[in-house]
């Protein structure tokens, strides 16, 4: 009697096996991706911060409580205000408030320093009124999403050298410094996908011609070349024209390693049996190239250009923290990183190195996002 459960549960499990595998088996490409991207924990979590990013960038202006010309020349170099819900007499308060700073002077080195002044407390406020702004560039406005009460002033991260909030800076800096990677990228890949599959496709004095170009290119410093691009752009332009020559700075240097990629693809992928077939029933050369080369390899493009971005931000950090990107009015993290410039700024005013913080932050969570991509696509990872 115990034996027929026993046969059923066995045969019941034996059966489910092949049921999983052949589901497996009989998925997309881009669903055996997404089935073992799930898997990457870590490429999962930063993918997630990164959508908390971009969702601040987008909307920056309503998250941030201060607008870019907003400074007060009473709280210069104020250090970070903590918000908080126990006042100095241990009563407890069910909305966060922040202490007003008092501005003093150490009695040994006369350096202005701010203190808390007990006395006076201002209760953090949500959708609070501020400075107008358009949101979203569209509808205009003066709600801001969190304040305190007047005349109260807010500094989570402190102030810099000019009295200006620096925590709405990096948010509102967030706007350049993540949106120019994306667009550069953007471009670098659609340039390295044509020119890379030309070569790669045609050969030839075409491919020779083109390797040239690109050995040209990749042989210049990086650094002597940004700077010598930067100096055409003319002085007192436009802000948005500033945007889109930093934007074609990027694209003209960052697509010649994607070409190197493709061109070696389409070499590996052109005399596979199933593009000469194309060939010998007389299909056009783009039509092999966009429906039968390029989805081979898709997955490695998307790969390849998320790991992109990184460079490309530190590249816009690095030429804005140089003088040689984006210039006031705007602002990006690497304008805010130009006070950390001299060493005494940093010991003295320590906050000054958020926007730093920020970066390396994008940064690696860009790069576990394309580990974890790269894991997905390897057609022999399990």
């Amino acid at each position: 009697m115990s034996t027929l459960p026993l046969f059923r549960r066995q045969k019941t499990t034996a059966a489910a096996k092949p049921l999983a595998s052949a589901d497996t088996n009989y998925s997309s490409q881009w669903r055996l991706m997404y089935l073992r991207f799930k898997k990457h924990k870590l490429a999962r979590i930063s993918l997630i911060i990164l959508g908390l990013l971009y969702a601040v960038a987008l909307f920056a202006q309503f998250i941030a409580p201060y607008d870019l010309q907003s400074y007060d020349s009473k709280y210069v170099n104020a250090p970070p205000m903590a918000l908080r819900f126990v006042d100095a007499d241990g009563k407890f308060h069910i909305k966060p408030f922040v202490y007003e700073l008092k501005s003093t002077r150490d009695p040994e080195t006369m350096r202005k320093m701010f203190v808390a002044n007990k006395e006076k407390r201002y209760s953090l406020q949500m959708f609070v009124k501020g400075e107008r702004y358009k949101f979203l560039g569209l509808i205009p406005t003066s709600t801001h999403m969190f304040g305190v009460e007047q005349p109260g002033r807010l500094f989570l991260l402190g102030t810099d050298g000019m009295g200006r909030d620096l925590f709405s800076r990096i948010v509102l800096g967030s706007q350049i410094s993540l949106s120019i990677p994306l667009v550069g990228v953007g471009i670098s890949f659609v340039i390295g996908l044509i020119i890379g599959g030309i070569s790669g496709y045609f050969g030839g004095w075409i491919d020779s011609l083109i390797q040239r170009i690109i050995e040209i290119i990749r042989s210049f410093p990086t650094l002597p070349l940004w700077m010598a691009l930067s100096a055409a752009i003319p002085p007192r332009i436009p802000v948005v024209t500033m945007y889109l020559y930093i934007v074609i700075i990027f694209s003209l240097i960052g697509w010649t390693d994607l070409a190197r990629v493709v061109r070696g693809k389409f070499i590996s992928l052109k005399n596979e049996d199933y593009v000469v077939a194309a060939k010998i029933a007389g299909v056009g050369n783009t039509k092999i190239i966009v429906k039968h080369l390029v989805p081979g390899f898709l997955s490695y493009l998307v790969v390849a250009t998320t790991l992109a971005i990184p460079g490309m931000i530190l590249g816009e950090t690095a030429m804005s923290f140089l003088g040689l990107g984006i210039r006031s009015p705007a602002t990006s993290w690497g304008v805010l990183l130009q006070e950390a410039q001299m060493i005494e700024n940093v010991a003295l005013y320590p906050w000054k190195l958020f926007p730093l913080g920020i970066v390396i932050l994008t940064v690696l969570t860009y790069n576990f996002l394309g580990d974890g991509l790269r894991d997905a696509a390897d057609p022999y990872k399990k």
